[in-house]
């Protein structure tokens, strides 16, 4: 199979002891692609460091993640900015809204997503999205702002079947990661109704690990235990569903 890994932080310092190992172990696995969201300035040393390490594997975003938007957004933001305007990258991202931790700052995460939303239409880049506790107010902003130019992946998709068809006709991707295994994880009732072209894979490593390594840190290898998942889930062979999500996010990120 050749699969890829659509949204990993494999920059994380949760791999800096065995980061070699964790990309050769997903490379041996079918893993061709590691797709890198950007967290905020204190992340993108690492994260282009790991570009430069593993080239052609590990590939950048470039954006600005909703929990790290403060009081301070806006110079993040002029730094996301900078960065898109003097390389290429993948997408913009992550970026969203998240109302999990702390909903204080939601008016800030509303301007700081609208910002980054008009930056992927600038570049003509797709855009990752984070919407924890937030998918109403995340797919109001990207329905308000689609004029048919933006595209990109609803991160982490854990929603309804209702949810999936909004973002299904907003022409966005839905990421399918270690949520679909859990027991408890809603997506055994969602994923049979949902169509390939609109899925891709991935891990959000060192988070939310599939079963059976729950509670433990995730990495890229274990992309193929969701593959086998959704392979369950969707009553088609995984070969299908490695083949299908791959094509997705080549075609989506073109990098």
């Amino acid at each position: 199979m050749n699969l890829v890994d659509s949204h990993a932080h494999i920059y994380s310092e949760k791999f800096d002891e065995d980061r070699a190992q964790a990309v050769e172990r997903a490379q041996q696995d079918g893993v061709s692609k590691i797709y890198m969201p950007n967290i905020d300035h204190t992340s993108i040393d690492a994260m282009l460091e790991a570009e430069e390490e593993y080239a052609g594997i590990c590939v950048p975003m470039m954006g600005l993640h909703p929990t790290s938007v403060g009081k301070d957004f806006e110079r993040e933001l002029y730094l996301v900015e900078e960065w898109l305007d003097k390389r290429a990258f993948a997408a913009v991202g992550e970026c969203g809204i998240d109302l999990y931790w702390d909903k204080s700052f939601l008016p800030q995460q509303q301007e700081a997503l609208k910002v980054q939303v008009q930056l992927a239409k600038k570049h003509s880049l797709p855009i990752v999205l984070h919407t924890r506790d937030s998918f109403n107010e995340t797919y109001e902003i990207i329905a308000a702002a689609q004029d048919g130019s933006l595209k990109g992946i609803f991160h982490c998709f854990s929603g309804t079947v209702e949810e999936a068809e909004k973002v299904k006709e907003l022409g966005f991707l839905m990421g399918i990661g270690g949520v679909a295994t859990f027991k408890n994880g809603g997506m055994d009732k969602v994923l049979p109704h949902l169509s390939l072209e609109n899925l891709t894979l991935e891990t959000d490593c060192p988070y939310l690990a599939p079963v059976p390594h729950r509670g433990k840190r995730n990495e890229p290898v274990y992309l193929s235990l969701i593959a086998k998942r959704v392979a369950e889930l969707m009553n088609k062979p995984v070969e299908e569903i490695a083949e299908r999500t791959t094509a997705n996010a080549i075609n989506l990120f073109k990098l």
